[in-house]
């Protein structure tokens, strides 16, 4: 069992304190201060009974100085070390940190399986046995400053290396280097990296697209939004950017610089999204860590964590959700103890839940929960009047990426986007546009380099709007019908023999839409 002791700074009270255990013969295993002036003790006493606690308890709150005790899951140290174990894990680039004569004292799991070995394998092992042209210690200690970008061979794999060097607290010349942190980036994903970076520049809701009104819309309603702490649920296909606004959600509001985690409850065996997501106790189940593992709502404390797909959640997690939602608290796997965090929840889902609670699939007492404001992003099939400046956006990116000069759109070429249905919305746009791109050697992108699967087409009158007026509602079939007619018969001429229609009244129509050059 392990407390936390609410106490003054005062000499001798932590021998005033030990000396109630020793009554009891119980062993104090490890000790540790804590607190902004050391006004906590952590004690971990391992045979300690929950009867004896109760018995002990008085006692140890009239020790002078002693305000409070009680039970704690972890000590400080043992949660740092979870933290940084979670967040290592979480990243998917080998990061691993070495001592000055080139042994692995950590490393996370991306490393472990870099160097073919299990992760409880690496601390202690020579880094000269993998880099055997590359004297890490040596370079570290001639630059004594971060150097970034070394290009080094490791397994038959070229990596650009990031090495950090570590400092001890009280010495900044040559002799105080404790070791360096060494991150590896593979040198195929390089401009993968850099376009990562540069979607990163824009952030919050300048990082969302506006050119459409029903997006603008959402953006002033989302910024309504942002700032309440209630849960927020947010409804849309995929590929419309539910995370996105999740996040810009977050940054906007008061806990924008706390942490924002996110799970796909999609796909993931019930036991590892509860897992994932409450944490596990010490010695939990077979296979467990020792030590526990914290969840993502803990990592999360103070922040926001949004669970997208949250109509794939399990009815187990679904009562332990609606729990949190309520009082704020939950145990991890395998542990008796309560934990209260505030937590901002966000939930995303392309399904219609209260459908799925008519069936018995969700819980009608959650959907209302996660219901107290919501968002709904439209298709981008709805928001056609801006896939121009979206196109043009992703073609820039992609040509930033790429490396390549930037292609123009032909008219033919945004007449095909226009026409086209869009089952992966903005994502589908992106990833075409990317390839397209790639494919692209002359000034303009051509319906040639678009890659648009017919899967999935919608029928009838899927994907038109259909509110207000019968002239606005035939305006849109309208222009649809000329979009998708248009690269086949791109003049006015040509279009209007297909038509059956006069010339004059094609090009009025191709430029009042905005379609083609509308020339003849």
């Amino acid at each position: 069992m392990r407390l936390r002791f609410h106490c003054q700074n005062r000499i001798g009270i932590l021998r005033d304190i030990v000396s109630h255990f020793v009554d009891y013969g119980l062993n104090v295993a490890r000790g540790e201060v804590g607190g902004e002036h050391g006004n906590a003790i952590y004690l971990h006493i391992p045979n300690l009974l929950n009867a004896q606690l109760a018995t002990l308890k008085p006692e140890l709150e009239a020790v002078p100085g002693v305000f409070g005790v009680r039970r704690v899951s972890l000590m400080p140290s043992e949660r740092r070390h979870l933290e940084l174990d979670a967040l290592l894990s979480s990243l998917s680039d080998p990061v691993m940190s070495i001592d000055m004569e080139g042994h692995i004292v950590a490393a996370n799991r991306a490393a472990g399986q870099l160097l073919g070995v299990r992760i409880d394998e690496v601390p202690g092992l020579s880094l000269n046995r993998y880099l055997p042209d590359v004297d890490l210690p040596a370079l570290v200690r001639r630059n004594n400053a971060r150097v970034n970008g070394l290009r080094i061979k490791l397994r038959d794999a070229t990596f650009l290396a990031d090495i950090a060097p570590l400092h001890r607290e009280h010495h900044d010349d040559v002799a105080s280097l404790a070791g360096a942190v060494v991150t590896l980036h593979s040198a195929d994903r390089i401009g993968e990296r850099i376009y990562q970076v540069q979607r990163q520049e824009l952030r919050g809701f300048d990082a969302l697209f506006q050119a459409s009104p029903r997006l603008a819309a959402l953006i002033r309603e989302a910024r309504r939004m942002a700032p309440l702490d209630a849960p927020l649920l947010i409804n849309g296909e995929t590929g419309t950017g539910k995370e996105l606004l999740a996040r810009a959600c977050h940054l906007a509001s008061s806990r924008g610089q706390s942490p924002f985690m996110a799970l796909n409850c999609a796909g993931l065996p019930e036991s590892m999204a509860e897992t994932e997501l409450f944490g596990y106790a010490p010695g939990a189940f077979e296979g467990a860590r020792p030590e526990g593992k914290l969840g993502l709502l803990e990592l999360t404390a103070g922040g926001t964590i949004f669970l997208d797909e949250v109509g794939e959640m399990s009815p187990r997690l679904q009562v332990k959700l609606l729990r949190f939602l309520q009082d704020g608290g939950f145990r991890r796997v395998g542990s008796d103890e309560e934990t209260y965090l505030d937590v901002r929840v966000i939930c995303a889902t392309q399904q219609d839940l209260p459908k799925l609670c008519a069936e018995g699939l969700f819980r009608q007492d959650l959907y209302h929960r996660l219901n107290v404001l919501s968002l709904a992003v439209p298709p981008l099939r709805d928001c056609l009047d801006g896939i121009e400046a979206m196109a043009q956006h992703f073609i820039d990116r992609a040509a930033r990426q790429i490396g390549c000069r930037m292609p123009g759109l032909s008219p033919a070429a945004l007449a095909r986007l226009s026409a086209y249905h869009w089952p992966g919305n903005v994502r589908q746009l992106e990833n075409v546009l990317f390839q397209a791109v790639s494919l692209c050697e002359g000034d303009a992108i051509e319906p040639a380099h678009l890659r648009l699967p017919d899967v999935g087409a919608a029928p009838g009158l899927s994907g038109i709007d259909l509110d207000g007026s019968l002239a606005g509602i035939m305006s849109d079939v309208e222009r649809r019908v000329l979009a998708a007619l248009y690269p086949q018969y791109p003049s006015s001429r040509q279009l209007a023999k297909r038509l059956g229609v006069s010339h004059t009244t094609i090009a009025n129509k191709l430029r009042s839409y905005g379609i083609g050059s509308a020339d003849s």
